[in-house]
């Protein structure tokens, strides 16, 4: 996919706390499939380190600030966010926004 400068870009980590990392991983993947959903979604991926298990990568883009913001706004992003708390390090995800560079 080839970025126009408009989207909005952001990775975000997690490292599930001991003895949840396959919830963890379950909730990921209902995330990802409710995100997926969302119209202003480019790209939602979830992935899992391979050298650590309870780490996880997610990778989103969204077409606009006003997709992202919509995107915020969800019911199952603020369930999903709620649910971690007590089940990853920090008690949330790690977010990193990007900006297009080339």
């Amino acid at each position: 996919m080839e970025q126009t400068g408009q989207e909005k870009t952001l990775y975000a980590t997690m490292r599930a706390l001991p003895g949840h990392e396959e919830t963890l991983a379950a909730m990921l993947r209902d995330l990802a499939r409710d995100v997926r959903a969302e119209p202003g979604c480019l790209r939602f991926v979830v992935y899992r380190l391979a050298s650590d298990p309870a780490a996880f990568h997610v990778e989103e883009t969204y077409r606009d600030q006003a997709a992202f913001e919509a995107h915020i706004g969800m019911d199952h992003g603020r369930r999903f966010n709620a649910a971690i708390r007590t089940m990853v390090e920090g008690g949330a995800s790690n977010v990193v926004f990007l900006d297009l560079v080339a």
